[in-house]
């Protein structure tokens, strides 16, 4: 399995595929790191030389992309800080809301959690 910025890539993949994996690279930028390091998009992990798993790295530093821990790092900071300082979406991130102005009435289950039964829950026995 080839290492690149501290995570196993799928080898049986083709590469911008696999890159993918990374957190902070997509698809475009995959084929990007391609092209700089030279290698075929077309190929599969598993058939990398070694010298060009050091091209791919070399690539993603020189186009100065930020990956994995950094970028995560980044993203708690940005979060931290519209917490501290009191912002609209500061506040949705602390009660856990949605953030971007999606409708909460309806579905959000994802940020809201388990739905919760206010009151009862069942109608009272009739006498």
């Amino acid at each position: 399995m080839a290492r690149i910025a501290g995570i196993d890539i799928p080898r049986e993949k083709k590469v911008p595929y696999s890159l993918r994996y990374i957190f902070g690279i997509g698809l475009t930028q995959a084929r990007t790191i391609c092209d700089k390091a030279g290698v075929d998009r077309d190929i599969r992990v598993k058939d990398l030389t070694e010298d060009q798993e050091v091209k791919i790295r070399g690539a993603i530093e020189e186009l100065g992309i930020k990956v994995e821990g950094e970028l995560r790092s980044e993203v708690a900071m940005n979060i931290k800080r519209l917490k501290d300082i009191g912002s609209y979406r500061g506040l949705r991130h602390r009660k856990g809301m949605p953030v971007n102005g999606q409708r909460t009435k309806t579905n959000a289950r994802t940020r809201k959690g388990r739905k919760r039964t206010v009151g009862l829950g069942r109608k009272a026995l009739a006498k």
